[in-house]
């Protein structure tokens, strides 16, 4: 199978299918999507992405893990049964070693936390084809400091539906702060 900026260069409009139920992300990833050259369908969650497959099987799939309704990892494993040759990602601000596996176990071809650019994304549809990156007879490498804070802020942001003077309150930190530190990606691990 070509990979999907091979599809791209050939003229090829592949379909992907979006699912994220923060409308302003989705939109934004979409609409940059859509500049690239793919056919993009959108939902907001886990029973409308499911409805739009069994209408027409996307090529693609990028899943956000935490939505309302169905998980993420759900939407993973029937999507995967419609049909086996849909690619997915899964999408997070939740990374844990133990839902990457589940969900690839499931059917994701890869596992990502957010923030990523679609650069990444178009880039992780394709990644489970690579050599591992990493020693896998070694020691597994810790998360740095930094990225461990960026998700537990993104976990606690969820749970308050993004207010940020409530995050900031259950974080035990200034609204102020809290805003300084979500102005910064993560470093990655």
């Amino acid at each position: 199978m070509p990979s999907l900026a091979d599809e791209l260069k050939d003229g090829h409009s592949p379909s992907i299918l979006v699912v994220d139920d923060d409308e302003r992300f989705r939109s934004r990833l979409a609409r940059a999507l859509k500049d690239r050259g793919l056919q993009v369908r959108e939902a907001a969650d886990g029973e409308e992405a499911l409805a739009l497959a069994r209408e027409d099987s996307p090529e693609y799939a990028l899943v956000d893990l935490r939505m309302p309704g169905a998980s993420g990892l759900s939407v993973v494993r029937e999507l995967h049964e419609i049909d086996p040759g849909t690619r997915i990602v899964v999408l997070t601000g939740y990374g844990s070693i133990a839902t990457a596996l589940e969900s690839v176990r499931l059917g994701a071809v890869h596992y990502l936390t957010k923030p990523a650019d679609v650069n990444e994304i178009l880039a992780a549809f394709h990644r489970d084809r690579e050599a591992p990156s990493v020693d896998l007879d070694g020691e597994p490498e810790a998360p740095s400091l930094a990225r461990v804070e960026w998700e537990h802020i993104q976990r606690v942001l969820q749970d308050v539906e993004g207010n940020i003077s409530e995050a900031a309150r259950r974080l035990g930190i200034h609204r102020r702060s809290l805003q300084r530190k979500l102005a910064k990606y993560p470093v990655r691990s």
